[in-house]
């Protein structure tokens, strides 16, 4: 069957996003989650009191503490308030630490380090998953069973001022409230005074119970210029003077009174990476400070110990007993024992034992083999325990066999409500892996399918060939059996729940046949590459799509590199895998190169990929290029006595790019530190941005955006080289005004802005760039003009998004674009076009460095490494739509621009070979014109 390369392409998307869809649903656990049910969240105990004897363990207890203000500090690392940053820019929380009445923790929290899921866990005591990652954009309603939802039931006031995510999350449980945005990063000052200008009016006021504030400015700081920015110190300060406040106020309120205290709780829902971000699982990432403030508690005093390291999840638990509120019915938190320490041993194991008897619940609806679990067991024997103490405590015994045993029963919950919380933290992390595999196989089957068809599919033959006799072999329907057998195996012998198990059984079978069918497809095609070497040899054409060493080498790195994706460690440092292909390439090149201009003959060179020319098309051409890589006729020109030199030059700049290439990358390398294991470590680019060499920054700036314009205006129209030219400096005024670089003759930082109009002028550069290419590329279609036009008309459109890809970078990843530029036009002028790699060949290539230069930016599979910040270049208020291109643009600009760099090599290479009376290539044959038709109707572009 002949399908149309758009038409096959087509069809592998649709297979392939069924993989993927299949490979998502296993690699997202499901969560954990309770059985509904009515009454009480904590039920009785296994063994109740003994008979005659009352006792009220079974209630929710009486609330600790009055009222509770809960401040929470967006992006708030452990070190900022525990380390040498909390010493110095907050004093008064650092004493209440060191000699205050409080007790103060390290709080950890899971991955995805990102707002929405954070405050999940801190008000259910669950742990979200990674698809909270997609649903922080915009946040649906909670519906799950949570603290503000129970203190809703319970008719507790609650007033909430910060970042909008809380009124998404809880529409309908704030008496007041006031939200803030949390995408418009490039403001860290109104975001955060619209918080505080309320704090005077609430706390004189006694018509709440709870108060949460949400603060958003350290984080913002933190995308803008990473946890190191001199903007840290004096937002760390106004933090402080806000905890100050809210402290003394609450103070004064209990004056005499001789009702219950009041709490103040200082948290953050996640940390910042060393550039700022978050997202990831790094340490700074992932630990925040936790601490409780009441007077209440004792003084501390002697040696201070190091804040103890608890869970996220533990809080939920916490301020649920502290406001006498049922504990969240999902919640695998721990209780913190130090704040009720204050009560005695009667109350504390009563609210262990509500801990534990909802883990357990939780533990038995979640697991069919509950009673085998070592938390569960170690918590009936602490319930028999703690009822043989309260018969004791009954019976009046105040012996020290009743303290004894008390603080024997406080260890046993304690143990059991561990483990039990490490159990159902496990389950969360249970993957479905049958249904990945079945995902991963399809995608793994469709990635080897395009692979074998590539050179077809951007050849000049528009159709491609599919065999459908595989499909009725014996092998077919030995494979479908086969495949039947153990998906019957599989779903009848697991304990857990599979979604491929759970599907109707024809659905199943239909993806087992699509399997089978994609299977025998590929071994068709690979016996007609590797076991019919006679047909080959009786075919002149096939003959010469025989595949070289160097075919086989990016084959082998391509297949290479998605089969280390199996292993977590190899995503985790993928840039590794991508930095040694670069560099093989490299050195692969240099040895095509060598056998290009010294192995073989003149007469007769050994082209990698291509055959090679009649010599009667050729003889007595001379020819030579100009700077846009096309060759002119030797004898329009009048430069045939210059031919010889000026190929001798090339020759040696041929042999010389791989190892400029090779040059480049590993200076890119040393730009940026990247994935999980190095990200800390210090890099060219940290240096950079200190603001002590601000300077150095702004020359690396200056002199990147210089080089830019050289090396893109050579191909443009004069209109669109103005463009670019004022374009570029807009782009340096937008980093000046914003404080990242500086100008020579303003050395001061005191008039920093948002830059909105700066970015805004380049925005209208990159739209004027882009229109006039995409009006020469419509021209080319519509009107059938020379196939130069819909060249130039490509390339304006690329030297736009080059334009924008300056604008949304960080200056200190300009070079990287610099080298990008480069890279491209040496390889392009000196090594693709000299040594005629065909179209596949040149695809896989701009496919490896599309993807090296990926993680030359700084970026990794964590997405902690996103660029928020990019998003609102020239906004002053969030949009969605524009903030989501632009960041991804940027998070993306480096496989962006090599995919559109191939568009315009391609569409110049047909350029080359259909209109051979003025432009030519080399030896290469024209095209007849029936086949150049068929180019430009099927051409990608």
């Amino acid at each position: 069957m002949r399908l149309r390369s758009g038409v096959f392409a087509s069809a592998c998307l649709l297979v392939q996003a069924l993989g993927v869809g299949l490979f998502l649903r296993g690699f997202f656990p499901v969560p954990v989650r309770s059985l509904p049910r009515s009454g009480a969240l904590a039920g009785p105990p296994a063994e109740p009191p003994p008979t005659g004897f009352s006792s009220n363990w079974t209630k929710v207890p009486s609330p600790l503490f009055k009222k509770a203000v809960i401040v929470l500090i967006d992006a708030l690392r452990d070190d900022f308030v525990f380390g040498s940053k909390g010493k110095r820019f907050m004093p008064y929380t650092t004493q209440l630490v060191e000699r205050g009445t409080s007790h103060s923790f390290v709080a950890e929290a899971k991955p995805p380090t990102v707002t929405m899921p954070r405050i999940k866990a801190l008000t259910t005591g669950s742990i979200p998953g990674f698809i909270d990652v997609i649903m922080n954009l915009n946040s649906p309603a909670l519906l799950e069973d949570n603290l503000i939802q129970q203190a809703k039931a319970a008719g507790k006031r609650i007033i909430f001022y910060g970042d909008d995510t809380w009124v998404r999350l809880f529409p309908k449980q704030f008496v007041e409230y006031d939200g803030t945005t949390s995408f418009f990063v490039s403001d860290y000052t109104e975001v955060d005074d619209n918080v505080t200008r309320h704090l005077d009016n609430v706390m004189k006021r006694e018509d709440w119970d709870l108060l949460i504030l949400h603060y958003l400015g350290l984080d913002h700081i933190g995308h803008l210029s990473g946890p190191h920015s001199p903007l840290i110190g004096p937002k760390l300060s106004e933090m402080d003077n806000i905890i100050k406040k809210i402290h003394t106020s609450l103070l004064s309120k209990e004056e005499g009174e001789v009702t219950s205290p009041h709490l103040l709780v200082v948290c953050g829902d996640h940390g910042m990476s060393e550039t700022g971000s978050h997202g990831g699982s790094s340490e700074g990432e992932v630990r925040t400070p936790l601490l409780f403030v009441s007077s209440a508690f004792d003084r501390a005093g002697g040696l201070l110990k190091p804040p103890e390291l608890v869970q996220q999840t533990d809080l939920a638990v916490t301020l649920a007993i502290g406001l006498g509120l049922p504990i969240s019915r999902n919640s695998v938190g721990q209780l913190l024992l130090p704040v009720v320490q204050q009560k005695t041993v009667r109350e504390q194991l009563r609210y262990l034992h509500l801990n534990g008897f909802q883990l357990s619940r939780l533990l038995q609806e979640n697991m069919a083999t509950y009673e085998k679990d070592p938390g569960f067991q170690q918590f009936k024997m602490a319930e028999k325990s703690h009822g043989s103490w309260i018969k004791l405590y009954l019976e009046g015994n105040t012996s020290e066999v009743l303290r004894n045993l008390g603080k024997k029963v406080l260890r046993q919950y304690l143990e059991a409500i561990r483990v039990l919380s490490s159990s159902l933290s496990k389950q969360v992390a249970q993957y479905d892996t049958y249904s990945m595999i079945v995902g991963t196989i399809i995608v793994l089957e469709v990635l080897v399918l395009l692979l074998l068809s590539t050179a077809k599919a951007l050849s000049s033959r528009a159709e491609l060939e599919v065999p459908l006799s595989p499909l009725c072999s014996l092998l077919f329907y030995l494979t479908c059996l086969m495949l039947c057998a153990v998906h019957v195996v599989v779903c009848t012998s697991t304990e857990s729940s599979c979604y491929f198990c759970s599907i109707s059984w024809l659905t199943a079978i239909g993806v087992i046949m699509l399997i089978s069918g994609l299977l025998c497809v590929i071994l068709s095609a690979l016996e007609k590459v590797f076991v019919n070497p006679k047909q080959m040899a009786k075919n002149p054409a096939a003959a010469t799509s025989s595949w070289s060493e160097f075919d086989m080498l990016i084959l082998a790195g391509t297949v290479g590199h998605v089969s280390s994706l199996g292993a977590s460690s190899f995503i985790e440092e993928e840039h590794q895998t991508w930095y040694f292909l670069v560099s093989t390439l490299c050195l692969a090149l240099c040895q095509e190169t060598c056998r290009h201009y010294f192995l073989a003959k003149d007469c007769d060179l050994q082209l990698p990929s291509s055959a090679k020319a009649n010599p009667e098309e050729v003889k007595g051409a001379h020819h030579h290029r100009d700077d846009a890589g096309y060759l002119q006729d030797a004898s329009k020109t009048g430069k045939a006595a210059n031919s010889e030199s000026t190929r001798g030059s090339e020759k040696w700049m041929a042999l010389a790019t791989p190892w400029v290439v090779l040059v480049c990358c590993r200076l890119l390398r040393s730009l940026n530190q990247t994935g999980v294991q190095w990200a800390h470590k210090p890099d060219f680019g940290h240096w950079l941005t200190s603001s002590e060499h601000k300077a150095e920054l702004s020359l690396v700036a200056s002199v990147s955006l210089v080089m830019i314009f050289i090396l893109v205006q050579r191909r443009c129209s004069l209109v669109s080289k103005i463009a670019m030219a004022l374009g570029l400096l807009g782009v340096y005024s937008y980093r000046a005004a914003i404080g990242n670089v500086e100008f020579p003759w303003q050395r001061d930082s005191k008039d920093i802005s948002k830059g909105i109009i700066e970015a805004r002028f380049v925005y209208v550069f990159v739209l004027g760039i882009v229109f006039t290419g995409t009006k020469d590329l419509l021209k080319s279609q519509v009107l059938s003009t020379d196939a130069k036009t819909k060249f130039i008309g490509l390339w304006e459109i690329y030297s736009g998004l080059v334009l924008l890809a300056a604008l949304l970078l960080r200056p200190h990843n300009l070079p990287v674009l610099v080298f990008c530029l480069l890279i491209q036009a040496m390889m392009t002028k000196y090594v693709w076009k000299p040594l005629e790699f065909d179209a596949a060949q040149v695809t896989i290539m701009h496919y490896w460095f599309g993807q090296a230069f990926f993680f030359f930016q700084g970026n990794s599979n964590s997405i902690a490494s996103v660029d928020v910040s990019a998003g609102f270049v020239g906004l002053d208020n969030y949009v969605e739509i524009p903030a989501i291109f632009l960041t991804g643009f940027a998070t993306y600009s480096g496989p962006l621009l090599w995919a559109v760099h191939l568009l315009c090599y391609l569409s110049s290479d047909v350029s080359r070979r259909c209109f051979p009376s003025g432009i030519a290539w080399r030896s290469r044959p024209s095209l007849p014109e029936s086949q150049c038709e068929s180019l430009f109707r099927f051409s990608p572009n």
